[in-house]
């Protein structure tokens, strides 16, 4: 079983588990056993499992990847409505437009506060020893709040 196929069955194992326990729970209390106090709380830990492991497949987004884009890191994030990825020297021009629909893609909807986030690819030129002037090879503005 892949860790994937595991995260996706993880709440329903958990839930089953919580319903088998939550069984035990009314036996134990409707027999009178000492332990009663002690399965409710593993009744509650076990069903609390499984909502928060449906919560995080709910959240859980794969990254997209676009054919002829390259990797090139983000070296400027202000959180709203900014980022800016650094290309290498070789970066090559037809791979512009696919890097830039890729970091859009890879964006999360509803994040920034609904904000037009400007995306920017840019290079560092040098002029000479230590002097170094950015240079924009690409942009894209996306709104986040509609994706």
């Amino acid at each position: 079983m892949s860790f994937f196929e595991l995260l996706e069955n993880t709440p329903k194992i958990f839930g089953f588990f919580g319903i088998f326990l939550f069984i035990c729970t009314l036996i134990a209390f409707v027999l009178n056993f000492g332990f009663k106090f002690r399965i409710i709380g593993a009744t509650i830990f076990s069903l609390l499992l499984s909502l928060s492991s449906w919560a995080f497949i709910q959240s859980y987004t794969e990254k997209v990847v676009i054919e002829d884009a390259k990797y090139v890191p983000i070296v400027y994030d202000n959180g709203f409505d900014l980022i800016i990825a650094k290309a290498e020297d070789d970066f090559p021009e037809e791979s512009i437009e696919p890097t830039l629909k890729q970091l859009s893609k890879n964006l999360m909807k509803g994040s920034r506060s609904g904000a037009n986030v400007k995306i920017k690819i840019r290079k560092l030129e040098k002029f000479s020893d230590g002097v170094s002037k950015p240079v924009i090879l690409g942009e894209v503005q996306k709104n986040v709040s509609i994706n």
